[in-house]
């Protein structure tokens, strides 16, 4: 017994180790060489600023008449009505698909499994969102972005929703509640975990995005943070203090968000394992 918790303590400081070498140092190299004068940060070394420069994050700002301000907005507008999208419709069909024992059921499982593996095809895709005017918009990129993330995360609120027991939604319909009443008012409120889950793997996921943003929603008007670190990496490409200030604007909200949502991410994704 003393030997396994010595084993586990090891473990746990080699995964802390591995941990800081690479994320924390990294960031740490970043954020020192983003604080330096243009001369000093293209060395690249790890060592502290001789003279701190602020103007450098506000430079970034001003960069493309302040691209990076437009870029943002349409980042959290992008994430939020995505998220919002595959809260919604992630948790009905987890609900559904885990409740319902028939051929419909099995057919729609087979079709979410399918939806992790296929990639979605671009050309037929730009073709039907011009068919319904949707190419070129925000709302377009959010069902494009939900369409893709769907599958994983009805699969996350099924495995959870294994864990809720029979007996709460026999009380309800005994008392009398409808199907969407006891969705909405039992069900629902016991996923918060998962949707904690859901809520930081998914808007990392949509927020780091660069590639169908790119292909479906062109335009410097409608640029994403990851397309303006793209265009900041060739404008600034002999300039490391302001790619880094860049790259460090960019990875704070995430950061933040993590900070607030980490201790419910692994409780989200293994609840339905352990008690399903």
């Amino acid at each position: 017994m003393k030997r396994r918790k010595t084993l586990i303590w090891v473990g746990d400081i080699i995964g802390l180790l591995i941990a800081f070498v690479i994320f924390i140092i990294p960031f740490i190299f970043m954020l020192a060489n983003s604080l330096k004068e243009r001369k000093e940060a293209n060395l690249l070394r790890m060592n502290l600023p001789e003279k701190v420069q602020w103007e450098n994050f506000v430079e970034v700002f001003r960069a493309n008449d302040y691209q990076i301000v437009t870029a943002f907005k349409n980042s959290f507008i992008l994430v939020i009505g995505s998220v919002i999208l595959l809260i919604i419709t992630g948790s009905m069909c987890g609900y559904i698909i885990q409740r319902r024992n028939d051929k419909v059921a099995g057919i729609v499982n087979t079709l979410v499994m399918t939806g992790l593996m296929v990639p979605a095809a671009i050309l037929p895709t730009i073709w039907v969102l011009q068919r319904l005017h949707l190419y070129k918009t925000m709302t377009g990129m959010i069902f494009i972005e939900t369409a893709l993330n769907l599958p994983f995360t009805i699969m996350l609120y099924r495995g959870f929703m294994s864990s809720i027991p029979l007996e709460l939604e026999e009380a309800g319909y005994i008392d009398g509640c409808s199907r969407w009443k006891l969705y909405s008012k039992i069900i629902f409120p016991l996923l918060k975990p998962v949707t904690s889950t859901v809520i930081v793997i998914k808007a990392v996921t949509v927020f780091n995005d660069f590639t169908n943003p790119l292909y479906f929603l062109p335009g410097a008007e409608n640029a994403t943070v990851q397309l303006t670190l793209y265009n900041f990496m060739g404008q600034f490409e002999s300039s490391y203090n302001l790619l880094f200030a860049d790259v460090i604007l960019i990875t704070i909200p995430m950061l933040i968000l993590f900070i607030f949502f980490n201790k419910r991410i692994v409780e989200g994704m293994v609840a339905g394992a352990v008690k399903g």
